[in-house]
């Protein structure tokens, strides 16, 4: 070979490289930000297609073809994810595809030169647009074309997941910096929007709220049509007619201060020869919201009512949720009324399910109850309660059965760490700290779950249609990446590791965990392993409670699930309606309650995470003491005291660190970092867009 040759050779050979490492570089990045599992990722060769130039559309020998979702990223590849796990999509091999679109796939499987299995795939046909609105920035972006340069706006979509950036082609007037709502347009040229509504500038709180409400598709306002409906049907007097009057009875409500759409109530009595009866009356909302009505429909779009730090987005109008079915003290009140017999030990005997008219003696609050229970009530509250008071005795009594009885069944209580948000006169966050529950919210919840199981299995028993809930024990691949992860930080894995994990293991794993100061990542670890509970009009086992028949039957005030139980009950057990007749109705109702579930958890998370960063946000450069509640390849995540949680990079560690999977921590040669450690950090920055908090190390 002439050594020009060579050179040549050479040259090529060293600009190979470093476009490879690049690619490298730049997907590790985009892995690290996003949070992706990188397990089934070919990073040695991140631009090597597996089988050198697998292009065709029609699958060779040794591949197969699946359906799944694709999951976009900012860097053009993706995943999609078929029940064998993640299947890699690189950049280039993405056919058109964004996040969310329903695909077809062909994909392979292959050895690493470390011996690991990989799978990598193509998107072969789009089978269903998934996104087809977005939100996201508008930034200005200088396009060279020859000699010529033109600027030109793109749409930053939330999230990083739209790649390529689609080009803005007009609609409604925005600004640079905005953040707005867009409509996608594929055209063969390549992926465009146009603007439906801009909500202001990216750094204020409003714009912010307004974009993360829309990408969630909460709807915040009520037809015209849907508001004269409600305030029609509230009008109506209450009727005896056909009803039950419980006016001898002593019921009342508790609920949170600032509730207003109170939709259960409870009564309690002793049983002539031992045990209880325990009533637990509901709001007749079946009553109000009728069958194939615009509010019926509004409902069934809705799915849930939404909670969120300042506001209540509420499943029905306001003449219904804070009126007409709420069940305020000292007012006649429709209700379906489960009457439960109960023996000694709690355990369940007789349902009595019956249209009533109710009148709550008192409008209880939690607080106010758990101060009544541990003797700290002042004169005030014992004058507010005395009516009520012995029942309340007996009340924490059952209660006390109830919950042994939930611990003896091996239900599974993960650790919330839920966060109270408090706002000023502005509306903006001065404080946040950890959420607590006392006695008083403990025995409602130990109320309603009783009620709910009895409702769902006398429905079972007589065959009568049921929107249940249900929970299915852990994915067995999930769970398996969970019970190494424990194993690793050195708890007993024996009773979770033999055939089909029990609630009864797991919650004993909890409690392990409790002692040794490890609660909150192992629940949350454990709570990610978990199955997604969700509706189904077939009874299947709640494996997270240890029921095996549940339903929602105690909220229909804020729940489809619940307010199409009430119908069917209605229709079904008080009229003699044909049970066939609401098996489709169940149906409908079941996937249209979980999707709405879904869609308001979603939102509820993204908008309290804004929160939690507008708040933080005044105490940059500040330091402050938090524990490692995560560790991971990219870095540690370190959780406040006041459950505000933020990611410490692995790039702004101190020091050369590596990832030691089988001790879940981040070792350099002088410094380990363990999960449950407590740790001194500063806090650096607050994406108040991406809702995200960034430490380094004090």
């Amino acid at each position: 070979m002439k050594n020009r040759d060579f050179k040549k050779f050479t040259k090529r050979a060293t600009h190979k490289r470093r476009s490879k490492d690049a690619a490298r570089a730049e997907l590790l990045r985009a892995l690290r930000e996003s949070g992706t599992n990188v397990s089934g990722v070919k990073l040695k060769d991140s631009l090597d297609l597996g089988r050198r130039g697998r292009v065709s559309s029609t699958p060779g020998r040794d591949e197969q073809v699946g359906e799944g979702v694709f999951s976009g990223s900012r860097s053009g590849f993706g995943f999609v994810t078929l029940e064998k796990g993640d299947i890699f999509i690189p950049e280039g091999k993405c056919g058109g595809a964004i996040d969310g679109d329903l695909v077809e796939i062909v994909y392979h499987s292959y050895k690493s030169r470390f011996g690991d299995e990989k799978t990598e795939g193509r998107v072969r046909k789009i089978l269903e647009y998934g996104r087809r609105t977005v939100t996201g920035e508008v930034e200005e972006v200088y396009i060279r074309h020859g000699r010529r340069s033109y600027r030109e706006y793109v749409l930053i979509v939330d999230g990083g997941r739209v790649h390529p950036n689609p080009a803005i082609v007009g609609g409604a007037d925005f600004k640079l910096g905005d953040l707005v709502l867009a409509k996608l347009n594929r055209t063969p040229s390549g992926l465009e929007c146009t603007v439906l509504e801009s909500f202001g500038q990216s750094d204020t709180k409003e714009a912010n709220y307004g974009a993360l409400l829309a990408d969630a598709g909460i709807v915040t306002e009520f037809s015209e049509e849907e508001l004269s409906e409600a305030e029609e049907r509230a009008r109506e007097p209450i009727c005896d007619e056909g009803r039950v009057r419980l006016s001898g009875e002593v019921i009342f409500t508790i609920d949170g201060e600032g509730a207003k759409d109170l939709d259960d109530a409870v009564s309690l009595k002793r049983r002539r020869g031992g045990g209880y009866r325990l009533g637990v009356h509901i709001a007749d909302v079946s009553h109000y919201v009728r069958e194939r009505t615009p509010l019926d429909r509004c409902a069934m779009a809705r799915g849930n009512s939404v909670y969120f730090t300042d506001k209540v987005v509420p499943m029905l109008p306001t003449a219904l949720s804070n009126g007409a079915c709420s069940l305020n003290s000292g007012e006649d009140k429709a209700a379906i009324s489960a009457v439960i017999d109960l023996d000694r030990e709690g355990n369940i005997e007789s349902l009595k399910l019956m249209p009533t008219v109710i009148r709550s003696r008192v409008r209880g609050v939690y607080s106010e109850v758990n101060r009544i229970f541990d003797g700290t009530a002042d004169a005030g509250l014992k004058k507010k309660y005395k009516e009520v008071t012995p029942t309340l005795e007996r009340m924490k009594e059952l209660y006390e059965l109830l919950q042994a009885k939930h611990r003896a069944r091996g239900a599974v209580d993960f650790e919330s760490g839920e966060a109270e948000i408090i706002l000023d006169d502005r509306g903006n966050p001065c404080e946040i700290i950890p959420r607590s529950r006392g006695i008083g919210e403990r025995m409602i919840e130990q109320f309603m779950l009783t009620a709910n199981e009895a409702v769902a299995t006398e429905l079972h028993r007589k065959g009568v249609p049921c929107i249940y809930r249900i929970h299915e024990a852990p994915p067995e691949e999930k769970f398996s990446d969970f019970v190494t992860y424990v194993h690793n930080l050195g708890f007993d894995t024996s009773l979770i590791t033999k055939g089909t994990p029990t609630p009864g293991a797991l919650s004993a794993l909890l409690r392990a965990a409790e002692e040794r100061g490890l609660s909150e990542p192992v629940s949350y670890s454990m709570l990610r392993a978990m199955a997604k509970a969700k509706y189904s009009d077939v009874k299947h086992p709640h494996f997270g409670l240890g029921i095996s028949t549940y339903c929602h039957f105690t909220s229909p005030i804020r729940r489809l699930s619940d307010l199409a139980t009430h119908r069917i009950i209605r229709r079904v057990l008080f009229e003699g309606k044909p049970p066939k007749q609401y098996d489709s109705y169940a149906r409908r109702a079941a996937a249209a309650a979980t999707e709405g579930e879904l869609r308001a958890i979603g939102a509820e998370r993204r908008i309290e995470d804004l929160y939690k960063v507008i708040y933080m946000s005044r105490f940059i450069g500040e330091s402050m003491e938090g524990s490692v509640c995560s560790v991971t390849r990219h870095g540690l995540f370190v959780r406040l005291d006041n459950t505000c949680e933020g990611l410490v990079p692995m790039s702004d560690l101190p020091g050369e660190f590596f990832f030691d999977e089988g001790n879940v921590s981040l070792v350099s040669k002088n410094k380990v970092y363990r999960l449950g450690e407590r740790v001194e950090v500063i806090l650096e920055e607050c994406d108040m867009n991406r809702g995200k908090i960034r430490f380094s190390i004090a």
